[in-house]
């Protein structure tokens, strides 16, 4: 039984303990949300940011935000993740591709999933076209910050130097923000629904890679790539 218990021990890494505290975390974060603004109808989080950009911004500033929220889209995202699997397969790097399509269905299928058990309506008075799905969380929120993670991942595993490697993982974050900042900017949705689709994006993408490296240590004969 000791030895089994030492065993166990080895095998759970400080980075597998901050990665555990950061899921329970974003997970933790999400309820909140959840439990107080959007069953408890607290909207003064959600007013105070709305006043705030609205006295902050600009018609260029928010053109560029409508150009932002693109990226965040399913007409930018479901051809992006086809395009990417379909290069990793050129590049002969058939677990990446799968592993790539499995997190991209699954996330969509979570997107679709949180906002039909929640139905919250979206913002009044959006500033372009009106919708009509439910808004919490935000998909483009939610969505981009899952396949920009993909992305840094990807790009950890090249040979490029390492100021590079973190520079374009710095941006690639810091876009996926900027895309969910959009989605407020043009109220379409609440901040409480970025937020909550950046805490689930999160935890997916946590979830999602530790069962993916899991699989490739218990399977390494399909790991090519």
């Amino acid at each position: 039984m000791n030895e089994r218990i030492k065993n166990i021990l080895k095998e759970i890494s400080l980075k597998a303990i901050i990665a555990s505290v950061l899921f329970l975390l974003a997970l933790g974060i999400f309820a909140l949300i959840a439990h107080e603004i959007v069953f408890e109808n607290e909207d003064l989080f959600d007013g105070r940011v709305f006043s705030f950009f609205k006295a902050h911004s600009s018609p260029g500033i928010i053109e560029i935000f409508k150009t932002l929220t693109f990226f965040g889209s399913s007409y930018f995202l479901f051809p992006a993740y086809f395009l990417l699997a379909l290069w990793l397969l050129i590049k002969k790097k058939k677990r990446d591709a799968i592993d790539v399509m499995i997190i991209g269905i699954t996330s969509t299928l979570l997107m679709f999933g949180m906002k039909a058990v929640f139905h919250r309506h979206r913002p009044d008075l959006p500033l372009f076209k009106e919708l009509t799905n439910y808004s919490f969380p935000s998909g483009h929120a939610l969505s981009s910050f899952i396949f920009c993670c993909l992305l840094v991942r990807l790009i950890r595993k090249t040979t490029w130097s390492h100021a590079l490697k973190w520079i374009l993982s710095i941006f690639l974050v810091l876009f996926s923000l900027s895309i969910g900042i959009s989605r407020i900017v043009l109220r379409y949705h609440y901040a409480s629904d970025v937020l909550a689709g950046f805490c689930l994006g999160f935890a997916w993408v946590l979830v999602s890679f530790w069962l993916q490296a899991r699989f490739r240590r218990r399977f390494p004969e399909t790991s090519s790539s």
